[in-house]
Protein backbone atom coordinates (compact mmCIF):
# COMPACT_ATOMS: atom_id res chain seq x y z
CA UNK A 1 0.00 0.00 0.00
CA UNK A 2 1.42 3.68 -0.99
CA UNK A 3 2.04 6.69 1.17
CA UNK A 4 -1.39 8.48 -0.35
CA UNK A 5 -3.43 5.01 0.05
CA UNK A 6 -2.40 4.75 3.64
CA UNK A 7 -3.08 8.43 4.46
CA UNK A 8 -6.37 8.15 2.96
CA UNK A 9 -7.25 5.45 5.16
CA UNK A 10 -6.22 6.59 8.15
CA UNK A 11 -8.80 9.14 10.12
CA UNK A 12 -6.15 10.54 12.26
CA UNK A 13 -3.97 11.73 9.41
CA UNK A 14 -4.72 14.77 7.98
CA UNK A 15 -5.98 14.23 3.64
CA UNK A 16 -3.11 15.18 1.60
CA UNK A 17 -3.79 19.00 0.17
CA UNK A 18 -4.12 20.30 -3.44
CA UNK A 19 -0.25 21.98 -4.19
CA UNK A 20 -1.22 24.98 -6.21
CA UNK A 21 -3.90 27.50 -6.55
CA UNK A 22 -5.48 27.56 -10.09
CA UNK A 23 -7.75 24.75 -9.09
CA UNK A 24 -10.05 24.09 -12.28
CA UNK A 25 -7.95 26.18 -15.06
CA UNK A 26 -7.54 23.17 -17.13
CA UNK A 27 -11.06 23.42 -18.21
CA UNK A 28 -10.38 26.52 -20.06
CA UNK A 29 -7.80 24.84 -22.30
CA UNK A 30 -7.02 28.16 -23.86
CA UNK A 31 -6.24 31.04 -20.75
CA UNK A 32 -4.16 28.82 -18.82
CA UNK A 33 -2.58 30.19 -15.33
CA UNK A 34 0.75 32.02 -16.16
CA UNK A 35 4.20 30.70 -14.07
CA UNK A 36 3.88 27.08 -15.50
CA UNK A 37 5.07 25.17 -18.14
CA UNK A 38 1.75 24.49 -20.48
CA UNK A 39 1.02 21.35 -22.91
CA UNK A 40 -1.37 21.04 -25.25
CA UNK A 41 -1.63 17.72 -27.23
CA UNK A 42 -4.59 16.61 -29.33
CA UNK A 43 -4.98 13.23 -31.78
CA UNK A 44 -7.49 11.70 -33.14
CA UNK A 45 -7.99 8.16 -32.36
CA UNK A 46 -10.69 7.06 -34.29
CA UNK A 47 -14.18 7.60 -35.90
CA UNK A 48 -18.05 7.86 -35.15
CA UNK A 49 -19.67 7.32 -31.85
CA UNK A 50 -18.87 3.57 -31.13
CA UNK A 51 -15.07 5.10 -30.80
CA UNK A 52 -16.21 8.17 -29.21
CA UNK A 53 -17.84 5.83 -26.78
CA UNK A 54 -14.59 3.56 -26.40
CA UNK A 55 -12.50 6.34 -25.71
CA UNK A 56 -14.35 7.83 -22.87
CA UNK A 57 -15.15 5.14 -20.93
CA UNK A 58 -11.04 3.90 -21.40
CA UNK A 59 -10.01 7.15 -20.28
CA UNK A 60 -12.85 7.91 -17.40
CA UNK A 61 -12.08 4.42 -15.92
CA UNK A 62 -8.44 4.78 -15.24
CA UNK A 63 -7.90 2.15 -18.19
CA UNK A 64 -5.85 4.20 -20.72
CA UNK A 65 -3.50 5.04 -18.54
CA UNK A 66 -3.29 1.33 -17.09
CA UNK A 67 -2.47 -0.15 -20.26
CA UNK A 68 0.16 2.42 -21.47
CA UNK A 69 1.98 0.83 -18.61
CA UNK A 70 1.01 3.40 -15.54
CA UNK A 71 -0.07 1.66 -12.34
CA UNK A 72 -3.23 3.35 -10.74
CA UNK A 73 -4.11 3.12 -7.40
CA UNK A 74 -7.68 4.28 -6.62
CA UNK A 75 -10.90 2.84 -4.90
CA UNK A 76 -13.20 4.66 -7.53
CA UNK A 77 -13.93 2.74 -10.90
CA UNK A 78 -14.12 5.70 -12.51
CA UNK A 79 -13.34 9.39 -12.33
CA UNK A 80 -15.10 11.61 -10.23
CA UNK A 81 -14.60 15.34 -8.31
CA UNK A 82 -13.07 14.12 -5.86
CA UNK A 83 -11.46 11.01 -6.19
CA UNK A 84 -8.41 10.61 -5.33
CA UNK A 85 -5.76 8.23 -6.84
CA UNK A 86 -1.96 7.58 -6.96
CA UNK A 87 -0.50 7.23 -10.70
CA UNK A 88 3.53 5.86 -10.94
CA UNK A 89 5.61 4.17 -13.14
CA UNK A 90 9.12 2.28 -12.56
CA UNK A 91 9.65 -0.62 -10.43
CA UNK A 92 11.19 -1.10 -6.60
CA UNK A 93 13.15 2.18 -5.80
CA UNK A 94 13.19 3.89 -8.76
CA UNK A 95 9.16 4.21 -8.95
CA UNK A 96 7.91 7.66 -9.64
CA UNK A 97 4.59 8.35 -7.53
CA UNK A 98 1.99 11.15 -8.28
CA UNK A 99 -0.76 11.55 -6.01
CA UNK A 100 -3.67 13.04 -7.82
CA UNK A 101 -7.31 14.17 -7.06
CA UNK A 102 -10.06 14.98 -9.71
CA UNK A 103 -11.05 18.18 -9.91
CA UNK A 104 -14.03 17.99 -12.41
CA UNK A 105 -15.27 15.52 -14.85
CA UNK A 106 -17.44 15.86 -18.27
CA UNK A 107 -19.93 13.15 -19.15
CA UNK A 108 -21.53 14.95 -21.76
CA UNK A 109 -23.19 14.05 -25.55
CA UNK A 110 -20.06 14.99 -27.13
CA UNK A 111 -17.36 15.59 -24.72
CA UNK A 112 -16.04 12.97 -22.00
CA UNK A 113 -13.14 13.15 -19.58
CA UNK A 114 -11.51 14.85 -16.61
CA UNK A 115 -8.95 16.78 -15.01
CA UNK A 116 -6.74 15.81 -12.08
CA UNK A 117 -4.78 17.96 -9.93
CA UNK A 118 -1.65 17.54 -7.92
CA UNK A 119 -1.74 16.81 -4.02
CA UNK A 120 1.28 16.45 -1.38
CA UNK A 121 3.91 14.98 -2.80
CA UNK A 122 3.54 14.99 -6.09
CA UNK A 123 6.98 15.57 -8.58
CA UNK A 124 4.87 18.34 -9.75
CA UNK A 125 2.44 21.37 -9.44
CA UNK A 126 -0.27 21.79 -11.49
CA UNK A 127 -3.52 19.83 -13.16
CA UNK A 128 -3.93 17.72 -16.36
CA UNK A 129 -7.01 16.84 -18.08
CA UNK A 130 -7.50 14.02 -20.46
CA UNK A 131 -10.63 14.55 -23.00
CA UNK A 132 -12.24 13.01 -25.85
CA UNK A 133 -13.95 15.04 -28.41
CA UNK A 134 -16.91 13.94 -30.92
CA UNK A 135 -16.54 16.30 -33.59
CA UNK A 136 -19.59 17.16 -35.96
CA UNK A 137 -17.73 14.99 -38.62
CA UNK A 138 -17.50 12.46 -36.34
CA UNK A 139 -13.54 12.25 -35.84
CA UNK A 140 -13.16 11.28 -32.24
CA UNK A 141 -10.06 13.10 -30.76
CA UNK A 142 -8.33 13.07 -27.46
CA UNK A 143 -7.03 15.71 -25.72
CA UNK A 144 -4.52 16.51 -23.03
CA UNK A 145 -3.78 20.11 -21.55
CA UNK A 146 -2.02 20.69 -18.75
CA UNK A 147 0.20 23.59 -16.62
CA UNK A 148 3.07 22.54 -14.40
CA UNK A 149 5.95 23.44 -12.27
CA UNK A 150 8.59 21.36 -10.95
CA UNK A 151 7.29 20.66 -6.87
CA UNK A 152 10.85 17.93 -5.98
CA UNK A 153 14.06 18.64 -6.18
CA UNK A 154 14.37 16.22 -8.88
CA UNK A 155 11.97 17.64 -10.91
CA UNK A 156 13.93 21.33 -10.83
CA UNK A 157 16.91 19.18 -10.93
CA UNK A 158 15.64 18.06 -14.42
CA UNK A 159 14.78 21.56 -15.93
CA UNK A 160 13.98 21.37 -19.87
CA UNK A 161 13.70 17.37 -19.58
CA UNK A 162 10.72 16.81 -17.84
CA UNK A 163 8.58 18.85 -19.98
CA UNK A 164 9.76 17.36 -22.69
CA UNK A 165 8.99 13.96 -21.28
CA UNK A 166 5.16 15.33 -20.42
CA UNK A 167 4.99 15.91 -24.07
CA UNK A 168 6.01 12.22 -25.25
CA UNK A 169 4.10 10.87 -21.90
CA UNK A 170 0.76 13.12 -23.78
CA UNK A 171 1.76 11.16 -27.43
CA UNK A 172 1.92 7.36 -25.56
CA UNK A 173 -1.42 7.89 -24.87
CA UNK A 174 -3.07 9.01 -27.46
CA UNK A 175 -1.56 6.45 -29.21
CA UNK A 176 -2.40 3.86 -26.57
CA UNK A 177 -6.08 5.22 -26.84
CA UNK A 178 -5.95 4.86 -30.49
CA UNK A 179 -4.79 1.40 -30.11
CA UNK A 180 -7.84 0.80 -27.53
CA UNK A 181 -10.12 1.77 -30.13
CA UNK A 182 -9.27 -0.17 -32.72
CA UNK A 183 -9.47 -3.24 -31.03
Amino acid sequence: MTRLMKSLSRPDRPRPTLTYGEVGATRTPTALPEGYHHLRYSAVVGHGRAAFETAGAAVTTWRMHRVSGANVLTDAGRAEPGVTLEVSAGIGPLRLAAPCSVIWTAYEEDRVGFAYGTLTGHPERGEESFMVHLDPDGTVRFAVTAFSRPAAWYTRLGGPVVPLFQRAYARHLGRTLRRLVRT
